[in-house]
């Protein structure tokens, strides 16, 4: 199948250039946000553990949220969802304006875990919406230019970020940040967005929870799609903590400026992140050996990563993160893809919400560990980082015997 170019797809597809458009607003200036709030509890607290709980109720609540999300997304309109949530976050991260005193950071972690929840209504349906609005040549490109955008938004995002909370404050920030889901919205709105078959409203709630359940159903009856749902939690299950690793690397690196270090950092991650999906559709085109690649790219990225850790930090850490993260981000798009492609527009909602579940879950338990592990005095930084990247290298072994295989058996017969 002929996929159709970057430019074609933003030219002749109204509707998905107006989503994507959305998207650049609003990616931008949570990444603002995020380091605004890692600079915020540092200044406040202090702490590598309170740190780490700001990564948990970025993803926790998420988790917790999802399954009912996924629902949401399947069962009402996709449309009025994204912009019902982006309204709401442009009002909760005001609430941030608020946090001045060591004493209210949980005030900080309520509204961040408010922020989050109401992602986790936006995600499933803007991942679930996309093949609604492209044709089958469209769609990995699509895709690919989604995961793209997120990842460069995350490199320049990151690296203003630093720069902005150092020039304007954090409070400048978060009000940027509320601007830009007010642009989001906006875009959203004058969007077309067809939807296929809902969930049917019976009013009882045992068969509301049926419902969500068969995200999960699905995934253990049809193993096709099961497995390509764990693909992002293997990566996670120590990339998540490597990711948290990061904004401690960026202040050890620049202790001077560690706005600035924790921005660099996080740029590179993102610059990496874009790089992988764009080189992925490029140089990876037969779909049959995407579980291949996406197991390889786990087993790289943590190399990279265990490198990373060996070595005295310098600038060329930069390079080692950028490595790393461009086979994170080519694992994201082809796994998102063929999760697309496998199911069905009535379940993919709940299949979506299901996967950032595990993934969330994941991440969380690795951030948990590593926070504490440092906290604790257990393990320094460079240690932390090599434990961590030795785990992502067996997750990725794992994958690769546990799932290629099998993805060569169902490549024979379909």
């Amino acid at each position: 199948m002929s996929e159709v170019g970057y430019r074609s797809l933003l030219r002749s597809n109204v509707h998905f250039r107006r989503l994507w458009m959305g998207d650049i607003a609003s990616m931008l200036g949570d990444w603002f946000n995020t380091i605004a709030l890692y600079t915020v509890v540092t200044r406040l607290t202090g702490s590598p553990f309170a740190l780490g709980m700001i990564f948990i109720t970025k993803m926790l609540p998420f988790a917790l949220a999802s399954p009912l999300a996924g629902w949401i997304a399947d069962r009402y309109n996709r449309r009025r969802l994204m912009i019902g949530a982006d309204l709401l976050r442009a009002l909760v991260v005001l609430g941030f304006l608020l946090v001045n005193e060591a004493s209210q950071v949980g005030l900080l972690y309520l509204l961040a875990a408010l922020q989050v929840i109401l992602g986790a209504v936006f995600i499933p349906a803007r991942s679930a919406s996309i093949p609604n609005i492209t044709t089958e040549k469209e769609l990995l490109t699509a895709n690919a230019l989604a995961a793209a955008t997120w990842s460069s938004l995350l490199a320049l995002g990151a690296a203003l970020g630093g720069f902005a909370v150092a020039a304007i404050g954090t409070d400048g920030v978060f009000v940027f940040d509320s601007l830009t889901y007010l642009f989001s919205a906006g875009c959203i709105y004058r969007a077309c967005i067809p939807q296929g078959r809902r969930v049917a409203d019976d009013g009882g709630s045992s068969q509301i929870w049926a419902q969500i359940l068969d995200g999960w159903r699905m995934m253990r009856e049809r193993s096709e799609i099961g497995r390509i749902a764990l693909t992002k939690c293997s990566w996670s299950l120590a990339g998540g903590g490597l990711v948290f690793l990061l904004t401690l690397l960026g202040e050890a690196w620049i202790p001077a400026a560690p706005s600035v270090g924790i921005g660099l950092v996080f740029a590179a991650r993102g610059l990496g992140t874009g790089i992988g999906p764009v080189a992925a559709r490029a140089l990876i085109p037969k779909e049959r050996t995407w579980p291949l690649a996406m197991g390889c790219g786990i087993v790289v990225s943590g190399l990279a990563y265990l490198t990373l850790g060996s070595l005295p930090w310098s600038l060329g850490l930069l390079a080692l993160v950028l490595l790393a993260h461009t086979f994170s981000g080519a694992n994201w798009v082809l796994s998102t893809v063929l999760l697309q492609r496998r199911t069905e527009d009535a379940f993919r909602g709940r299949v979506f919400s299901t996967e950032w579940l595990l993934v969330t879950l994941a991440d969380t338990v690795a951030i948990l560990t590593a926070s504490l592990l440092l906290e604790r005095e257990i393990l320094d930084l460079g240690g932390t980082i090599r434990v961590f990247a030795l785990a992502q290298v067996a997750a990725g072994l794992a994958y690769l015997f546990l799932v290629v295989r099998k993805e060569r058996d169902y490549s024979g017969r379909v």
